[in-house]
């Protein structure tokens, strides 16, 4: 029998009210009754629902987690796995939690595990019933959190670990190098394992799955916030190229301007040329850029862009593949280019492949 609704947790109770609610849809299965055991955590199964299939009797054991990342559904897997094994070999596995990705319902697919979510994502597979239901919204707490992972701050820990998806970390040292707290580290870090797009070894915390990271990253991306500036310059072609590295080499240790977008695209990775310039600065690093491009400001008809960056961390993540051609890192041109329309993406695909392969 179910224990008092004030002894169970929210998520379990909702857990109960999905199984529930999908089990009623279903005609061939009629459900007896549904059993919450244990009031410890993780002692024995969470939920079991007693149903009747065509006659038969059959009892689906369920694992409850609150949050349906894959190192939490590997986790509840085993659970299910273990409890079936010694205490109900014939029993239906289930793992419910409030959202389950794609990621996360592969998983439980590759394990032959029933699953459900309050999105209203389902699989029931056994005997003779096959039940698939996959929808496309995603809650807005798991977006945000999603989201918070590719914060200004967030986003200097992973430009510093994409550089060499394989090199592990310790936290301290990774914190030092992307110059944020140690807390922030610890919060990323348990971002990153807990969607398993990390690892840690005896050496410390290296990327597991860079390139799984960097498809989330793109599809969620937002540009660095700023003010964008338009301006016209009459320097041109190697004039304008020599005048621009020529600026962007006076920053000294701290880069004030970098190539962005296209321009950072045609010395990092050419595909196509564009009429206009693009550039990252800071106040200084605009000041200098004005002065030396020659550059006046302009409406409409522009052919130099300079963001105004109100964080300039990520100036500090370049690259210089030539004297001078100070350019933003391969991975922000790349989540530049890949939110810059269809000529944009096509650059971006051509600039991946060039840059950004890293050995499985």
């Amino acid at each position: 029998m179910l224990k008092p609704n004030y002894l169970m947790k929210n998520t379990e109770l909702q857990a109960i009210q999905s199984l529930r609610l999908l089990l009623e849809q279903v005609p061939v299965i009629k459900l007896l009754d549904i059993e919450h055991e244990g009031s410890e955590p993780d002692h024995g199964a969470d939920i079991m629902a007693h149903i009747e299939v065509f006659g038969q009797r059959r009892v689906m054991v369920c694992e409850v987690k609150s949050t349906g990342q894959p190192r939490h559904v590997r986790t509840a897997i085993l659970q299910l796995r273990n409890y079936i094994v010694h205490y109900a070999q014939e029993a239906i596995p289930v793992f419910i939690a409030p959202y389950l990705s794609p990621e996360a319902q592969t998983l439980c697919r590759e394990q032959n595990v029933c699953f459900l979510d309050f999105e209203g994502n389902a699989r029931l597979v056994f005997d003779s019933i096959f039940i698939e239901r996959q929808v496309a919204s995603k809650p807005a707490a798991d977006r945000r959190e999603l989201r918070s992972l590719f914060k200004p701050k967030s986003a200097q820990v992973l430009r510093v670990m994409l550089r060499d998806p394989r090199r592990a970390w310790r936290v301290t040292d990774l914190a030092q190098a992307a110059a944020v707290s140690l807390g922030h580290v610890s919060n990323i870090r348990v971002g990153l394992l807990d969607r398993e797009w990390a690892q840690v070894s005896e050496e410390g915390l290296f990327l597991s799955q860079p390139d799984t990271l960097l498809d989330a990253w793109r599809d969620a991306y937002e540009p660095p916030i700023g003010e964008r500036l338009a301006y016209y310059t009459t320097l041109h072609g190697g004039a304008f190229e020599d005048a621009a590295r020529r600026v962007l080499r006076t920053g000294g240790e701290a880069n004030l301007a970098a190539f962005a977008s296209f321009s950072a695209a045609h010395w990092l990775a050419p595909y196509g040329r564009t009429g206009t310039q693009y550039f990252y600065a800071d106040e200084a690093g605009l000041e200098r850029l004005k002065s030396t491009l020659k550059l006046s400001s302009i409406s409409k008809g522009e052919n130099v862009v300079v963001t105004v960056l109100q964080d300039s961390g990520l100036l500090q993540d370049t690259e210089e593949p030539a004297p001078g051609a100070i350019c933003t890192s391969s991975v922000q041109t790349y989540l530049d280019l890949a939110n810059a329309g269809e000529r944009g993406r096509e650059a971006a695909d051509h600039l991946r492949q060039e840059r950004l392969t890293w050995l499985k």
